[in-house]
C-alpha cells in the first residue's frame, strides 16, 4: 500500500495548521492543563485552535481513522477517538515546544503521525518559523523540504551532535548521571532546542547521532519516529527495548521516553545510559 497521497495531505495540513498557530505567536496567554500528570503543563489557545484545525481536516478526509491529540478544549483530558486500536490512528501534537512558543523562541513545530497496527508509518514535523518540513512515509523515503535524507552511517566521534530535551528529570525526580556526564564534557556537542520532535528529526536529517526525550508523550514520538525509521535510524526506549508496535489500550497520556539514534551510534549510546544510570 502506498502512503504517498496520505503524506501529501499530512504535509499540506501541517502547513495550514502552522498558519493558524502563527496568528497567535507572540501574543498568547499561558494556560495550564493537568491531565495524566500531577504537574501543571503549559498550553495556549493556539494549541487548541491548531488542533481543532487538524482534527477537522482529518475527519473530512479520513472519517473512519482514529485520532489521538495532545489537547482538548477543556484541558482535563487528551483527545482519544480510536474505534479500531489496531487500525489507522493519527497522533497529533499541534504545537510541540509550547514553552518556546509562549516565550517567543522560534523553535516549535506541528506534528502529525500515523500509526497502523501500532507502528509509525507516516510522520510530518513542520518547523513553522523556519518553514521547513521534515516528513516521511513507509516506502516513500525521508525528506527535509525537497531533499531526501538518511541518518548518519558513522559511529560516535568527538564531532558528534547529541540532542537533549530540556526536562531531564526522571520518574524518580532526579537528573540521571548520563545527562550530567554529557552536559559536563566537551567532546560530544550537546544541544537542547526545547522541542522533542524537532530534536529527534535531526537524527533523520544526518545532523545528530542521537536524540533523547525523557518526559515526552506519544504525540512527541510517533511523527519523528516515522521519519527517523524511514531514514534508516533507530527508535527504542532508554533501555534499548522496542516502543512499537504501541499498545493504545487505555492510553491517557503516559510518558514515552525514547532514544532516536543513527544505526552505528545506538549501541554506544545505550551502553552509556546503562553504565551511568
Amino acid at each position: 500500500m502506498s502512503f504517498a497521497h496520505d503524506l501529501q495531505f499530512a504535509v499540506e495540513t501541517a502547513r495550514s495548521a502552522g498558519k493558524v498557530a502563527m496568528r497567535y505567536y507572540g501574543s498568547v496567554e499561558r494556560l495550564t492543563k493537568t491531565h495524566a500528570t500531577t504537574t501543571a503543563e503549559a498550553v495556549t489557545e493556539a494549541d487548541r485552535a491548531t488542533q481543532r484545525h487538524i482534527l477537522e481536516a482529518l475527519r473530512r478526509r479520513f472519517p473512519t481513522d482514529g485520532i489521538i491529540g495532545e489537547e482538548s478544549d477543556t484541558g482535563d483530558a487528551i483527545t482519544f477517538e480510536c474505534p479500531d486500536l489496531d487500525g489507522r490512528n493519527w497522533v497529533i501534537d499541534p504545537i510541540d515546544g509550547t514553552n518556546n512558543f509562549i516565550s517567543g523562541i522560534g523553535v516549535w513545530g506541528v506534528c502529525m503521525g500515523l500509526l497502523e497496527r501500532g507502528k509509525p508509518v507516516l510522520g510530518v514535523v513542520y518547523d513553522v518559523t523556519r518553514d521547513l518540513v521534515y516528513c516521511a512515509a513507509s516506502g516513500e523515503g525521508a525528506w527535509v523540504g525537497n531533499r531526501r535524507v538518511q541518518a548518519l552511517p558513522t559511529p560516535l566521534s568527538d564531532s558528534s551532535v547529541l540532542m537533549l530535551t530540556s526536562n531531564l528529570i526522571d520518574k524518580h525526580g532526579r537528573c540521571p548521571n548520563w545527562a550530567c556526564e554529557w552536559i559536563g564534557q566537551t567532546n560530544w556537542k550537546i544541544r537542547i532546542f526545547g522541542s522533542a520532535a524537532i530534536e529527534s528529526v535531526q537524527v533523520a536529517a544526518a545532523v545528530a547521532h542521537g536524540a533523547i526525550t525523557v518526559n515526552g508523550k506519544l504525540w512527541d514520538c510517533v511523527a519523528p519516529a516515522a521519519i527517523v525509521l524511514e531514514a534508516g535510524g533507530t527508535i527504542t526506549d532508554l533501555q534499548g527495548q522496542p516502543i512499537f508496535p504501541y499498545d493504545l489500550r487505555s492510553y491517557t497520556g503516559a510518558k514515552v521516553p525514547y532514544l532516536s539514534a543513527a544505526p552505528n551510534a545506538r549501541d554506544a549510546l545505550l551502553a552509556f545510559l546503562t553504565e551511568n544510570p
